[in-house]
């Protein structure tokens, strides 16, 4: 029942906050790139090396305001620079998986991505290269991933039996898990995980067997618990990844009307 009540809690928090933020809208500041690719796989997320396989490695990192902690990791945003002569104006779709401590430019992303806003015409991507930092308009979008299903990782710092260590990965649409509950299969006593640092959650009250969990999912005013009955089997193991038998699509539902003529279409 604690557990219970704390996800209450934390939901109450997050939608009386959402109601002030609107995701869906455009925003307008300036964005530079990584030009070094070791960067990319040291992200605050803590996705490590499989940062650079999310999306082509169309990544970024982003100001305090978008990754929130670490709830913002995961998220998508479709970003288009405003040089007329050398990007196109679909831009790009990007994930953020880092931190933007930069008060310059709102995004970092992967020079991939930064390419990738150009015109297909040659030289295009190099001449925007050359530019440094760039105007942009940018706003959120739901992640993409078909039909695949959420995905547990189990970190590599998991020690059985007292310790676990997961994030996760495929979580798709335009929504944040804000809370994660956990328990044995089959048993209605549920505990629950805190997040650890960037995408990762954690618990040091590990149940035995197999292991289930709820997750907390909000978008806006909006929101729900998804239930995954049997994800972690007994024997699980640190470094893998498990299949969470759920996908999250939703799109954010927010209360945001005077931004609504300004989204990108």
């Amino acid at each position: 029942m604690g557990s219970f009540l704390n996800l209450i809690v934390v939901i109450v928090f997050v939608f009386s906050s959402s109601v002030n933020a609107c995701d869906r809208c455009l925003h307008s500041s300036k964005a530079s790139y990584f030009s070094s690719a070791s960067a990319l796989s040291s992200g605050a997320c803590a996705y490590g090396s499989m940062a650079t396989s999310f999306f082509a490695g169309h990544i970024a990192a982003a100001t305090p305001s978008i990754y929130k902690d670490g709830v913002g990791c995961g998220a998508c945003f479709q970003v288009r620079c405003k040089n007329q002569k050398l990007c196109s104006s679909k831009g790009t779709i990007v994930m953020v998986t880092d931190l933007n401590k930069n008060n310059q430019t709102d995004l970092v992303l992967s020079s991939r991505a930064f390419r990738a806003m150009a015109k297909p015409i040659t030289g295009a991507d190099r001449a925007l290269l050359k530019q440094g930092i760039i105007d942009i308009d940018y706003q959120r979008v739901p992640c993409d991933y078909g039909n695949k299903n959420m995905n547990v990782r189990v970190e590599e710092a998991s020690k059985k039996p007292n310790y676990l260590e997961i994030k996760l990965l495929n979580q798709g649409g335009q929504t944040e898990v804000v809370a994660i509950d956990i328990a044995q299969v089959g048993s209605s006593r549920w505990g629950y995980m805190t997040r650890s640092h960037g995408a990762v959650w954690s618990t040091d009250k590990v149940p035995t067997g197999a292991l289930q969990f709820r997750f907390i999912v909000t978008g806006g005013y909006d929101g729900k618990m998804i239930w995954s009955q049997s994800v972690l089997p007994a024997n699980w193991v640190a470094g893998k990844t498990y299949d969470a038998g759920v996908q999250i699509t939703d799109i954010a539902q927010e209360g945001c009307d005077p931004c609504d003529a300004h989204i990108w279409k």
